[in-house]
């Protein structure tokens, strides 16, 4: 309302939600006493007050109409960003005029798309806005329709609470769409239905996903200070952790040798939380088309505060930042401008989306990303000592249902050196499959002999495993206490 109190003739406003838009558009004109008209390609310029119909059905028809217009009048353009995109000269100069003329009479021409296109001649014309995905007031109007119409009782307050926090993240057509289908399948609206459409909806964009969240840390062979790192906070998003003044964490980036454990340990931090997971794969962010990469940044953005609290998970970091540097020379600084977004989002948000990233080739990673106050801690996973790969193996035996009383695991242990945990997985894996074959069940013997055909990845990758030890001297914490290492790790530390 205030762009519009203040005379600004042009508002670009990214959305998908047209029918909210419209409706918030209206309750704006009537308090300002405004005209409201809508214009989209099927229905021309239509008075939104009486339904009057102006023909348009071209842009620069509907332009020429929205000249004709008296004043104090607000257009909302459907579509209008679709036309605009192939920077037709007649349509951008017919909309640079209408838009100086309206900046005299009052009118305002409101684009609203799902994404941002504009050619450069019109890029400082209009304001750009990001409409923000209902709160929990819209989405609570939109549970009580759908319970009115299907008439049924209101659910208690914490009930309510647990749905609204299901529903959040949702559109107020896809909250309205989730409650009725839970009605249908349950007579009721329960919020585990919920949070399966949110989930199937937020997968749809290809961007995000919410995972389902089986690690804990149980899961998770040693790393003892990254999980009382992460224990010391597993309250940090509650009511007493703010009525304390404790600030959000803002995240966690988890360095190191592949097949260490980082992604179990990201997964396993939202089971700390108890809060939703959401997976980011940083690559899919940038698109082809002009303007897309940028706007499915503001797009992941806004869902992960939408559903705040949570945890956000980005994995392999470095594949989706590591061309920032070149960037202007090999794809005309997109991928600049969205590394720099994330960055002054990582350093400027309040609200509370823990992020969790995992990074294997650190020398690909921008300086200015690993800077503190981005993240909370850098931690640094080496390969797993003497007790830890004890523990993995009593992880992995259990996993799948063998008893790990029935194995040598002090002899597993020593055999299995200079192995990641991911590896050790596989060694039981290919032991069962070698006993399964002779009708037996896998042993201690049976372990040994896959291990002594293995070829681990640290001799495989020696020197860079090398570079990395020498590279987190220093710089990131070790997310194993040094008195929990081998003395042989230290050496080659």
């Amino acid at each position: 309302m205030n762009y519009i109190r203040a005379g600004y003739p042009g508002l670009f406003v990214i959305s998908h939600e047209e029918t909210r838009i419209e409706a918030e558009l209206q309750a704006v004109a009537k308090q300002l006493k405004y005209g409201l008209f809508a214009w989209s390609i099927t229905e021309g310029l239509v008075d939104t007050k009486d339904g009057g119909r102006r023909e348009a059905s071209e842009p620069l028809e509907a332009i020429t109409q929205i000249q004709e217009l008296g004043e104090n009048v607000l257009v909302l353009l459907r579509d209008f960003h679709a036309f605009l995109a192939d920077a037709n000269p007649v349509l951008v100069r017919a909309v640079k005029d209408a838009l100086r003329v309206a900046k005299t009479k009052g009118r305002v021409l409101i684009i609203v798309g799902c994404r941002q296109v504009l050619p450069p001649e019109l890029e400082r014309e209009f304001v750009v806005l990001d409409f923000a995905l209902p709160d929990k007031a819209a989405l609570s109007t939109v549970l009580d329709g759908i319970l009115k119409s299907a008439k049924l009782k209101k659910p208690e307050a914490e009930e309510r609470t647990v749905i609204l926090d299901a529903a959040s993240g949702l559109t107020t057509t896809e909250a309205e769409n989730a409650f009725a289908l839970s009605v249908v399948e349950t007579s009721k609206v329960l919020p585990n239905v919920v949070s399966r459409e949110k989930a199937q909806s937020i997968k749809r964009n290809g961007l995000l996903e919410i995972a389902e969240v089986r690690e804990t840390l149980d899961d998770i062979g040693g790393l003892d200070v990254l999980k009382d790192w992460l224990l010391k906070r597993r309250e940090a998003f509650s009511d007493r952790a703010v009525s304390y003044g404790l600030p959000a964490p803002k995240g966690l980036l988890i360095l190191g040798v592949p097949g260490t454990g980082k992604s179990l340990a990201a997964k396993a931090t939202a089971s700390v939380f108890q809060r939703p997971l959401l997976k980011l794969d940083a690559g899919r962010i940038f698109g082809s088309l002009v303007g897309q990469s940028e706007q499915n940044l503001r797009s992941v953005i806004q869902t992960a505060e939408s559903i705040a609290p949570c945890v956000l998970l980005v994995e392999e970091l470095e594949k989706g930042f590591a061309g920032s540097r070149s960037s202007g020379s090999s794809d005309g600084g997109t991928t600049s401008r969205v590394f720099g977004s994330f960055l002054d989002w990582l350093q400027q948000r309040t609200a509370p989306v823990f992020i969790v990233a995992t990074a294997n080739d650190v020398s690909q990673l921008p300086p200015e990303l690993l800077r503190r106050g981005r993240w909370d801690e850098l931690m640094f996973v080496d390969l797993p000592n003497p007790e830890e790969r004890a523990a993995i193996w009593r992880i992995q035996i259990a996993k799948y249902r063998r008893d790990a009383g029935k194995f040598d695991i002090a002899a597993l242990a020593r055999a299995s050196e200079g192995l990641t945990g991911a590896e050790i997985e596989q060694a039981f894996i290919d032991a069962l499959y070698h006993a399964f074959a002779e009708g037996k069940e896998p042993t201690t013997l049976t372990c040994s002999l896959v291990l002594g055909e293995l070829v681990p990845l640290s001799r495989l990758m020696g020197e860079q495993l090398k570079g990395l030890r020498e590279w987190a001297r220093g710089r990131a914490r070790l997310a194993t206490s040094r008195s929990a290492e081998s003395g042989e790790r230290r050496i080659a530390a």
